[in-house]
């Protein structure tokens, strides 16, 4: 009865000394909202093999410049440990001269050679896979190249929108049916048009097992086509993921293509917020939060959008903060916290993590170069990793819970993590404090340093460096060490009751 006992305690005593880290380990069925998407520019990533080196001009940042699949294969590791769980290509398909960024398409069935072959292509696609990385490829259904066969091919006249400029882009007819920047505009009316498209999307899907497609000029397509098209590539490959590009900002208009289909997108009304806020110091960020607000109320899953701070289209961070006479790194960093931290999907553009500046394009499209900065690499690594580790960070409920003279504290909470993300986004040293009730008997830890911040009954307090953001996890107080010397003492009483038992019953 005695060793039962004793057995029986120090059972209980493990039990609870790993419960929580059970707990914490415990996995739930991924999904994307649970990835951070790495955006890479093929042509101007990494040169793998120089045997596709065709008319490459390193000093003309409208030529090809040599990344291809092979250069991106090489960089799976270094994609990996910046914590990147999937990749977006721009397109891959085979495009007329001068297309290095792949959105003049020529041949919507062929690789571009620049690029590599298709069996490269689906190597490429097996090795993010082997690495437990998604891949999704870009895809335009919206134009052609200025130059494509078919604008020669009297067959095929009706394949295409009559010319006409965009002049009103406030009327939606003109939106999806003018030649965006004289690109040959699809008629995805037409039925014969609509069926290529539609097995063409099929058939990268079949081909090469990617995952997702990013959907470009989406508002220059008819609603209905992408009804038809998200339907036909979910029964290609059931739970394949729709990022859909609608540069607008106004979520209202954003969110009628949830409704035709399309699960995500890339957003650009947080995305030209950030920046404002970022940038500069002194801004208030409660903007960010009515952004999240506004996103919660008109799209069906919110926590899917794609959040980023630097694209191929848009003049880089780095340069936002110069033009303000600010400093880079710092606005960087806080822009990036941010981004990791929010709800969404983060998209980080190649080279953000190097600091790569860029004015407008082709400016922005320079070549990857990736000795540039690597202290800051370490520190992006570090938030995609955090991101991983944590789940409030992907998947908690988000509340602003202080706002007040560009000092701004957010709250994420998912199951029994509680995290804190603290800004300060002013230049000067300031005291930051909150109060809140779930704070009794915890402290705070830091994910970024290790600092641990006691809280005084339920308010938090701490003086906070200018320009800088953290984010701290709630702990318990002390109060393992004790509860833990409580359940020793009792397994010690237990087992002196035994031994004395046991020496009674011997001299009797």
């Amino acid at each position: 009865m005695g060793k039962r006992m004793i057995f029986l305690a120090m059972s209980f005593l493990l039990f609870l000394s790993v419960q929580n880290k059970a707990l914490a380990e415990k996995k739930e069925e991924r999904s994307w909202k649970d990835e951070t998407i790495y955006f890479i520019m093929v042509d101007r990533f990494n040169n793998g093999n120089k045997d596709n080196d065709f008319d490459v001009d390193l000093n003309d940042l409208s030529a090809y410049h040599g990344g291809d699949f092979k250069g991106i294969m090489d960089k799976l590791g270094y994609l990996d440990d910046l914590g990147v769980t999937a990749i977006w290509l721009t397109p891959v398909v085979k495009n007329e001269p001068g297309g290095y960024h792949g959105y003049w398409t020529e041949d919507f069935y062929e690789t571009e050679e620049h690029f590599g072959s298709k069996d490269e292509l689906k190597q490429l696609v097996k090795k993010a896979h082997d690495r437990d990385i998604k891949v999704i490829l870009d895809l335009v259904v919206n134009h052609t190249g200025y130059k494509h066969p078919w604008l020669e091919d009297k067959s095929k006249k009706d394949w295409f929108h009559p010319e006409m400029e965009i002049g009103n882009w406030d009327n939606q007819e003109e939106v999806e049916n003018g030649w965006l920047a004289g690109l040959p505009d699809l008629n995805t009316e037409n039925n014969e048009t609509r069926k290529y498209l539609l097995d063409m999307a099929e058939y990268w899907i079949k081909e090469t097992d990617i995952d997702g497609y990013r959907l470009d000029t989406v508002k220059h397509v008819p609603k209905d086509f992408w009804q038809e098209f998200s339907e036909r590539v979910n029964q290609a490959k059931p739970g394949f993921y729709l990022i859909g590009e609608v540069w607008h900002n106004d979520p209202r208009y954003i969110a009628e293509y949830n409704n035709a289909g399309i699960q995500s997108f890339v957003d650009y009304p947080l995305f030209n917020e950030m920046v404002r806020i970022f940038r500069q110091s002194g801004q208030s960020l409660s903007e960010l939060n009515a952004v999240w607000e506004r996103n919660k109320f008109y799209y069906k899953d919110p926590y899917t959008l794609g959040n980023f701070i630097d694209n191929h289209d848009n003049i880089r961070f780095v340069r936002e903060a110069l033009l303000k006479q600010e400093d880079p790194e710092k606005r960087l960093k806080l822009a990036l916290t941010y981004l990791y931290s929010a709800p969404g999907i983060p998209i980080l553009y190649q080279g953000t993590e190097h600091m790569m500046d860029g004015a407008k394009d082709p400016d922005n499209r320079r070549m990857m170069d990736f000795t540039q900065n690597k202290d800051f690499e370490k520190f992006t690594s570090k938030l995609g990793k955090l991101r991983q580790k944590h789940p409030a960070l992907r998947r908690g409920d988000y509340s602003m819970i202080l706002d007040k003279d560009g000092k701004a504290v957010f709250k994420r909470k998912y199951q029994d993590e509680t995290l804190y993300i603290v800004f300060n986004n002013d230049k000067k040293k300031s005291a930051i404090s909150f109060t809140d009730k779930s704070l009794q008997n915890k402290k705070l830890v830091s994910l970024l340093s290790d600092e641990e911040i006691k809280v005084n009954n339920t308010s938090f307090e701490m003086n906070m460096a200018g320009e800088t953001a953290d984010i701290y996890s709630v702990q318990d107080a002390d109060t393992n060490w004790k509860f833990y010397l409580i359940a020793a003492i009792i397994v010690l009483l237990l087992s002196s009751f035994y031994i004395y038992k046991k020496r009674k019953k011997r001299t009797l």
